[in-house]
C-alpha cells in the first residue's frame, strides 16, 4: 500500500469496515509511515469535532455556500464563489 492508497481507505480504517487483507496492508503501512499516522490522528479528530457539531452550531451562510458547492460538484459544474 501507498500513502494515496492509505488516503481512499481511511474513512474504512476508522469505521472497522475493511476487509481483513486490506486492514492487514492498511496497519503494516501505518507502522511503517509517519506521514498517514499523523494524518490518521488528523481525521480522527476531524471526526470527533464533528460529531459535536449541532445544526445551530454553523451558520446559515455557510450552510447555502456548501449545499450550492455540492449540487454544483454533483452537475458537473465548478463553483465561482
Amino acid at each position: 500500500m501507498v500513502c494515496q492508497q492509505w488516503v481512499e481507505v481511511v474513512t474504512g480504517y476508522l469505521e472497522g469496515t475493511l476487509p481483513p487483507a486490506l486492514q492487514d496492508a492498511a496497519d503494516r503501512h501505518l507502522a511503517d509511515c509517519p506521514h498517514c499516522r499523523e494524518y490518521l490522528k488528523q481525521m480522527r479528530r476531524a471526526t470527533f469535532v464533528a460529531r459535536g457539531l449541532r445544526d445551530d452550531h454553523v451558520p446559515p451562510d455557510v450552510v447555502d455556500a456548501l449545499t450550492r458547492a455540492f449540487a454544483e460538484y454533483r452537475s458537473g459544474g465548478t463553483s465561482t464563489s
